[in-house]
């Protein structure tokens, strides 16, 4: 399970070190990982085994409807497979770097089966929207969690 936020580095290249302790269930035994763009501007970084559903399931919804073929194009269109190098570094294509606005400094934040890669200007963005919610505004499954 992937969890907690950490602050990163992308090198000139483009980039990050993942954190050893995401490493092996990301890439187990050095099988790719897959990195795609989120329609919330942040890159997504999924274990293949975990990814391949997911885009099963995104590559049959109608390609008719305006909003799944959008959808389509940017979830299936961006997405990559990469392995990590001998220093546990993934390179992230100039285009999702793009789409995220991702320069040298970001964030790694735990989403459970994956891991969500923001900008620093985005973290701090999504940070003032968690601030600001109230428990009125909580989706209906979150009402009845207890903490």
């Amino acid at each position: 399970m992937f969890q907690g936020a950490v602050a990163l580095t992308l090198d000139a290249k483009g980039r990050m070190t993942i954190p050893q302790r995401h490493r092996e269930l990301l890439c187990p035994d050095g099988a790719p990982l897959v990195l795609t763009a989120h329609p919330h501007r942040c890159v997504v970084l999924y274990p293949q085994s975990v990814w391949q559903p997911i885009r099963d399931e995104i590559v049959r919804m109608p390609g008719l409807d305006p909003r799944a073929a959008a959808l389509k194009r940017l979830l299936v269109g961006f997405a990559e497979e990469q392995t990590l190098d001998g220093a546990g570094r993934v390179l992230l294509a100039p285009s999702l770097r793009q789409w995220a606005e991702l320069e040298k400094n970001v964030w790694l934040v735990g989403q459970g089966s994956h891991l969500e890669l923001w900008s620093e200007a985005g973290w701090a963005k999504q940070q003032e929207a968690m601030r600001s919610l109230s428990f009125a505004d909580l989706p209906e499954p979150f009402q009845g969690l207890a903490l």
